[in-house]
């Protein structure tokens, strides 16, 4: 007779990158892990006002991968209708975590204002998703976890957290139900990453959650320092601007470091360096007091950022404008989806000197996705901009395993696991990587779509599936 199962909900990264949201419920504990934003399309970003179908009220706890926007942007809004419980992560991943969702917040409350003073919004008035209070509301229940340690949930439940590359804090969750062993990769971190150590491995895994996002395809063999070289000298040659949109966890971090090693080769042309992303600094001070998690020095970490014009004020982001001659200018958001590299964007996009770089993954429905895809206009606060200046993609620099090294990072795995989740991609991503799985491993995998239930029984159960 089946006394207890375990039931896994789907609420988000089933189908598309973003939204990570799997809510297990097993042996009386409602457990989510990651509770992130959904980013691009509209009809994606539509869902983070819908309320979830289950009562945030009677979740018992959060366990966050990450520190990342897609993992993290939902907990304010979670807090906000209900949520009384405990948030889990690592020390790295809750102060970026903090970083980052009082920068979304703030955000959100700027473009509400903007919105109502210039009418462009068919919300009236329009509201943000959740503001600073919600943050504050938020932080308060977030809890540091130990990385490589077994933590007791309850009597049956235990998880432990393990080093995964990718950005600074991140992790694999291993989530342990009565002997069944749940495996969450999170975002898989590079086997060679300028900052980072290279990803551990799970060695038993029975039901696993595996992201896909470059599940399609092999990251490029060039070298990412030999590219932006190339760049910045074209750039000062033609009299230009540089803007590099960056994520201001990790990226930013990579993109100073490697001018940092090019002015030290005496390769730079004479060109200044700006790093326009308070969040970006904020999370230099994060590198600073985690040097566990990642390869610079100290002394490293100072010289890199005494080299680099670090941005505090939004005022100086116009004389950064106004400055005459090529200059290089780092500003968030990686995806050009909002933050001060729009107000560089409104001033540079329509000149042909200008030269913008893409250094990491564009979603799907968003501005870097249409400027990947060459977009002749961009449209910003309600505004369209024609689009003449020069597009790159730097792909060398990704914090994502490609293909590949998904397939290694699973190579430790001792025994088939009896069911294979491919979230967190693409429909065509999610798919190669299916084929590929099959084709190599003989493992069957599955890619459930939004807000899809499975149901299975835990250890001396009867089994049972439903959708």
């Amino acid at each position: 007779m089946m006394n207890e199962y375990l039931q896994i909900s789907f609420l988000g990264a089933a189908g598309t990158v973003t939204g990570s949201k799997y809510l297990i419920e097993a042996l009386g504990k409602k457990i989510m892990v990651d509770c992130g934003l959904f980013q691009g399309l509209k009809k994606l970003r539509q869902l983070n006002w819908e309320y979830l179908p289950v009562k945030a009220a009677t979740i018992d706890a959060v366990l966050l991968t990450h520190a990342h926007l897609d993992h993290t942007g939902y907990l304010p809004r979670l807090v906000k209708n209900g949520f009384r419980g405990k948030i889990y992560g690592t020390g790295p991943t809750l102060d970026v975590a903090e970083i980052i969702l009082r920068d979304s917040a703030k955000i959100q409350e700027e473009e509400a204002t903007r919105a109502n003073e210039k009418a462009y919004s068919r919300h009236h008035p329009a509201q943000p998703l959740y503001d600073l209070k919600d943050v504050d509301r938020t932080l308060v229940r977030f809890e540091e976890i130990q990385s490589d340690q077994w933590i007791t949930l309850d009597p049956q439940i235990k998880v432990r957290f393990q080093y995964v590359g990718h950005i600074l804090g991140a992790t694999f969750i291993e989530l342990d139900l009565a002997g069944k062993r749940l495996v969450f990769s999170g975002d898989v971190g590079r086997q060679q990453d300028a900052l980072l150590f290279k990803p551990k491995q799970p060695e038993n895994a029975d039901i696993l959650f595996l992201e896909s996002t470059y599940g399609n395809r092999l990251h490029p063999t060039e070298d990412p320092q030999q590219f932006l070289l190339e760049t910045i000298e074209q750039t000062f040659r033609e009299g230009g601007t540089l803007i590099i949109p960056s994520f201001a966890v990790e990226r930013t971090q990579t993109l100073m470091y490697l001018l940092w090693q090019l002015r030290k080769k005496g390769q730079m042309p004479d060109m200044p360096v700006f790093m326009d992303s308070p969040m970006g600094a904020n999370v230099l001070e994060v590198f600073h007091r985690s040097r566990s998690w990642h390869k610079l020095s100290e002394e490293e970490c100072d010289e890199m950022c005494k080299y680099i014009h670090t941005v505090k004020e939004f005022r100086e982001t116009w004389e950064v404008i106004d400055r005459k001659g090529p200059k290089i200018i780092i500003a968030g958001s990686g995806m050009v989806s909002g933050g001060r590299v729009l107000t560089y964007l409104t001033q540079y996009v329509d000149k042909p000197e200008t030269c913008i770089l893409l250094v990491g993954y564009q979603a799907e429905g968003t501005r870097g996705r249409q400027l990947l895809e060459g977009t002749h206009e961009l449209k910003i606060y309600g505004k369209y901009y024609p689009v003449k200046a020069r597009i790159k993609s730097l792909h060398g620099l990704s914090g994502h395993a490609d293909q590949r090294e998904l397939i290694n990072w699973l190579s430790n795995i001792r025994d088939r696991p009896e069911k294979v989740f491919l979230v967190h991609g693409e429909p065509q991503a999610a798919d190669a990587l299916r084929v590929k799985l099959k084709d190599e491993l003989g493992w069957e995998c599955e890619i459930p779509e939004l807000h899809v239930i499975r149901i299975y029984g835990l250890p001396h159960t009867v089994s049972k599936e439903d959708s």
